[in-house]
């Protein structure tokens, strides 16, 4: 078969894999704004959300669904007349803070608002009322900025995606060279792609410690201190990657000799290992580390980013080098070795997902009623397709005629690659994404929680209310316009009434948190449905008022 009569399907796939590509890079590039992807939640407090006590409290205890760490000057007390209550520096310990508080700061109503890490290290932030003796005008609290920065969230997903991509195009070459290539054929191609993959990997490492700053403290691109820089460099992300950066480094200087031509069994052994040790960098930063079985997490995320460096890497090899380079006798021994190789990365794969969904997601109703469960059901359907083609592939090898006629290889490979490429994005966002079993924290089922998106002719504004259930309620608003992008906000209203039981209209303090977004503390003492308003105004003459009924239990 001639160049000529391979250069157009050739072209065709490219194209194909190119656009998955840059399908998901625009996606991610041009996502709507959504909430921060708190990981942990805010279960309980002492005073509670919106209650009236006594007597000032001494301290303010705040209670959250795993532990969590400090974000310097982040955590504050506004007493009624707007001068900070909170006295010394909040102490830490494991799910628990606890914030010293002025007891003489007289009566009324109190703000705290709060941003801290998680375990698996994003953000999370709050705000919430509560009154001494008998309630007065909320204060606001000028110096709080909780805002996360959708150019920050945006950058820490690619980085995520660069970062898988950096690897696969790093193992792929050292794999196939170290074990597949033929002695005749030139390496200096797969080389200069392995590179590539290592400059890549090395470059998001590096931008995703210089995001870590921002995205935890809150603010711009470049609203970064030498201490909060400090602060990430200090935990387990700035540790992990770090190591992750050495042990690219310590690679370096073994791969060069690779390259250039077949390697001693130990500088293979010592490859191989350097490798694995760097795999495990990304969930031991990630949300395995915080999973309710760690060591099991975190083992299996490994294996699982293992498995589709290898798949991947090796597809990109096949598809872009050994398939057009090599001839008949050296396809024919390299095709089956492959062809194995691919079937046990895939059953890995297979095994390390199954493991992760079982922790990760928990309840069969939370892969529905969840964006994380909706993001891995939509990666098992894009999974399955690469399964097919696969597998398309695999027949094609087992009849022994892809040696002599690559093309209908080549071709799937590229489909593969194509749909892969959608697949890293899904989950690059995916590690951004609150775990299932998150949802199910507070209430202790995922299925109390209400959220709804409601439509006037000037904005639509998405409403959460957790747990809407009896007692304290967190309530979230995020107003967008008609083309889904963030709507800033003048001003935020919003009331309850249960008229069932009698219950008039109950105002609903509510904190802005960004331009497009505020928070809200609410206690509902009876069950019913109840009817909520809420009103936005958007400029000087524009507003309207949308309404909702929710069922509270």
């Amino acid at each position: 078969m001639t160049a000529a009569t391979l250069r157009p399907p050739r072209r065709l796939a490219r194209l194909g894999a190119l656009a998955g590509l840059l399908v998901t890079v625009v996606a991610l590039l041009l996502a709507p704004a959504t909430p921060a992807s708190a990981h942990a939640v805010l279960v309980s407090s002492s005073p509670a959300a919106s209650a009236v006590v006594p007597s000032a409290p001494s301290e303010v205890v705040l209670t959250f669904s795993e532990p969590v760490r400090k974000v310097a000057g982040k955590i504050r007390v506004i007493a009624p007349d707007g001068a900070r209550a909170d006295r010394g520096e909040p102490s830490f310990s494991d799910t628990v803070v606890t914030i010293p508080v002025d007891p003489s700061a007289g009566r009324g109503t109190y703000l705290i608002s709060y941003r801290v890490i998680s375990a698996d290290n994003h953000p999370i932030s709050g705000a919430f009322t509560w009154s001494v003796g008998a309630p007065s005008t909320p204060p606001t609290d000028s110096g709080s900025d909780t805002r996360a920065d959708p150019v920050v969230e945006t950058g820490v997903k690619v980085a995520k995606y660069l970062g898988y991509a950096g690897l696969l195009l790093l193992v792929g070459p050292a794999l196939v060279l170290g074990a597949l290539w033929p002695r005749r054929l030139d390496r200096r191609g797969p080389a200069r792609l392995a590179w590539v993959g290592l400059g890549v990997l090395a470059f998001a490492t590096l931008a995703e410690l210089w995001l870590q700053v921002p995205y935890t403290a809150g603010g711009g691109l470049f609203d970064v201190t030498g201490a909060g820089f400090g602060d990430v460099l200090g935990g387990t992300y700035g540790t992990t990657h770090l190591v992750r950066l050495g042990l690219l480094a310590a690679a370096a200087f073994l791969l060069r000799p690779l390259f250039a031509g077949p390697v001693g069994r130990t500088d293979a052994i010592i490859l191989a290992v350097l490798g694995g040790a760097a795999l495990f960098t990304w969930p031991l930063a990630g949300h395995p580390a915080a999973s309710p079985a760690p060591a099991v997490s975190v083992v299996v995320d490994a294996v699982h980013l293992g498995s589709m460096a290898v798949w991947l890497g090796g597809l990109v090899m096949l598809g872009g080098f050994l398939l057009r380079l090599a001839d008949e006798r050296e396809l024919g021994a390299i095709l089956p070795v492959w062809s194995r190789w691919a079937a046990l990365s895939v059953a890995a794969l297979l095994l390390a997902g199954t493991v992760q969904a079982l922790i990760e997601v928990a309840t069969p109703s939370a892969l529905v009623d969840t964006t994380y469960g909706r993001l891995v059901l939509a990666k098992i359907a894009l999974f399955a397709l690469v399964i097919g083609v696969a597998a398309y592939s695999r027949a094609l090898v087992r009849r022994r005629t892809a040696a002599a006629h690559p093309a209908p290889v080549r071709r799937a490979v590229w489909v593969e690659l194509a749909i892969t490429a959608v697949v890293l994005g899904a989950t690059a966002t995916l590690v951004q994404t609150p775990p299932a079993r998150s949802a199910a924290e507070v209430a202790g089922t995922p299925d109390t929680f209400f959220t709804t998106t409601l439509s006037s002719p000037i904005y639509s504004l998405q409403v959460e209310l957790d747990p809407a259930g009896r007692g304290n309620n967190s309530m979230h608003l995020y107003a967008y316009t008609s083309d889904n992008r963030p709507q800033p906000v003048a001003e935020w209203k919003a009331t309850a009434a249960l008229p069932s039981a009698g219950i008039e209209p109950i105002d609903i303090p509510l904190l802005p948190l960004t331009d497009n977004h505020a928070s809200g503390e609410i206690n509902l003492p009876a069950s019913g449905e109840w009817q909520f308003r809420f009103t936005v105004r958007i400029s000087d003459i524009d507003q309207a008022t949308v309404s909702a009924t929710v069922p509270i239990r």
